[in-house]
């Protein structure tokens, strides 16, 4: 089967998604210029690059109040934290993908206990193993024929780890069992690492 980009948009629709798997989960925590905090999961997200430490994760789509809460927190506050989302808060990541108007707290309504960061105002899901401390570094318009399609890269600031997830002083993925995005809405996680495998 070959498919052609504006051809056969409803066949590469269906597919592409399962094209690049699995992709990590970015479970990003924001803070509105009101100050309301805001938590939502966004699998088209990773890691860039090492030196410096940089992420990124694409935002696309609308709510039926607008744009997304969490690009324009971010463009208006210039920070963000990204928190591990791993299966044992499978539940919770499910529910903070759901819409809400921006004057509701995500924590709240999914019934997640918050914390406060140390380097950006958002806080971070105090449940979560891992999280990863931002602050913009640019924002890419994209191209895009019926949404909102923007790129949000960002610099790693800092890094919380907690001690429960480590072995011998390294994060043990069998621990975290973090979340991955699939395609046909499937997810997976990490079992035991592969060894050996150059």
């Amino acid at each position: 089967m070959f498919l052609v980009t504006g051809q056969d948009d409803e066949k590469i629709n269906k597919h592409w998604m399962s094209c690049v798997v699995p992709r990590p989960i970015g479970w990003i925590s924001t803070l509105s210029k009101d100050g309301v905090p805001n938590l939502a999961p966004y699998s088209f997200f990773n890691a860039l690059s090492e030196n410096p430490p940089i992420v990124v994760f694409g935002s696309n789509g609308r709510h039926a109040h607008g744009a997304k809460d969490t690009a324009r927190n971010i463009l208006d506050t210039g920070e963000f934290v990204v928190n591990m989302a791993t299966y044992d808060l499978r539940v919770e990541v499910r529910a903070s993908s759901e819409a809400a108007l921006p004057e509701v707290n995500e924590f709240d309504r999914v019934g997640l206990e918050c914390e406060a960061s140390s380097l950006v105002m958002p806080p971070r899901v105090k449940a979560s193993p891992i999280h990863i401390e931002c602050v913009l570094l640019k924002a890419i318009e994209l191209p895009s024929e019926i949404e909102e399609n923007l790129l949000i890269i960002g610099r790693v600031v800092g890094l919380h780890i907690n001690k429960t997830c480590l072995t011998e002083g390294r994060i043990d993925l069998s621990k975290v069992r973090p979340l991955a995005r699939l395609g046909y809405g499937q997810f997976s996680t990490i079992g035991e690492p592969v060894k050996g495998v150059a």
